[in-house]
Parts: C-alpha cells; structure tokens; sequence
C-alpha cells in the first residue's frame, strides 16, 4: 500500500503588485510621522526575523528618512499551523533614547508581540510603535496597538512574502491562504 499524499494549494490573496503599491503607502505614511526624527536619533527599524524580512526590506526602501535597523528573532510556531503559546525571542539591541519601529510579518493572537514589546519597553526606548504587514484581528487573544498596518485578513493560515509553513513558501512573491 502506498501513503495518501496531500495535495498542498495556495489561494491567492494579494498579488505582489498590490502589496507593494500598500508597502509604499506605509512607507510614506512613516517618512511622515517621523520626519522631525533628528541625525542623532533616527527612525530604528527593529525587524521580527524570520518572516519578516521581506516586508522589512522593502519598508526600508520606500522609508524616505534615514533610519537604522537591527533584528529579532522571536518565534511561537511549531510544525502545526497553530501557535505553540510559547514565545522565544533571542535579540542583542541597545535601544536606550532610539524611536523604535517594531516591524512584523503578522499579527493574530498578539502573545508574541505583547512579549516583544515588553522586553523593547524594559530597554527604555524613546518610543515604541509596532507595524505589521498582515493583521488577523478575529484571532487576537492578547490586545496590540498596530501604528501601521498592510492588510486586515482572515483568521487562516497565510504564506508567501516571508511568511512559512514548516520553512516553506517565503520565496513566494505574493501571499495566499495555505489549503491542504
């Protein structure tokens, strides 16, 4: 006998044009809100890796004030489509006095982000402000003020543009609800 496969489809959601048209409108949107950020103190971009790489990277590029950027490593998936309720973040950010850009690939129950912004907050950052390309509203179990948000969507498993499944589908330039 052999073993059932799966068959594995993606339904599409935003294409990679519509995502970056939004990418450019946030971007705008920032450059505005912090454009009296000085040289001595810029705009710090504080990236939620892995999944949100891509955002970021194109973030930064349509940000048309000078900003830095540094990484988080913060996960809460295991090999299910579902959170653990565990929240794992690894970082070496000296963020003391900086105006902080928290940027992440999706937010849903909020237990990440809420743990996140709790240690940026303990590092006495000059302010603190979260954006998101995705938000899954339904899902939230914990509440997060999002400044900057790409896309409301549903409560199903996303992928592409950064965000996986088991490592799989980052590389996808649009993003698309996983169907198994």
């Amino acid at each position: 006998m052999s073993k059932k496969q799966t068959v594995t489809t993606i339904t599409p959601l935003f294409s990679a044009e519509t995502i970056g048209n939004r990418i450019r409108e946030i971007g705008k949107e920032i450059s505005d809100d912090y454009a009296g950020a000085t040289p001595e103190c810029p705009l710090h971009l504080v990236v939620v890796l892995k999944g949100a790489f891509i955002f970021a990277a194109d973030l930064a590029r349509a940000i048309t004030i000078p900003c830095t950027i540094d990484f988080i490593h913060a996960s809460s998936y295991g090999s299910e489509r579902t959170s653990s309720g565990n929240v794992a973040i690894r970082h070496n950010l000296n963020v003391a006095g900086r105006h902080l850009l928290l940027v992440e690939d999706i937010i849903d129950t909020g237990l990440t982000m809420q743990q996140i912004t709790a240690e940026l907050r303990a590092l006495q950052p000059a302010s603190l402000k979260i954006c998101s390309l995705l938000d899954k509203p339904e899902a939230r179990k914990h509440p997060v003020a999002i400044a900057y948000t790409g896309f409301i969507v549903p409560n199903t498993f996303i992928v592409g543009f950064g965000i996986d499944h088991n490592e799989r589908y980052r590389e996808l330039p649009s993003l698309g609800i996983l169907c198994s």
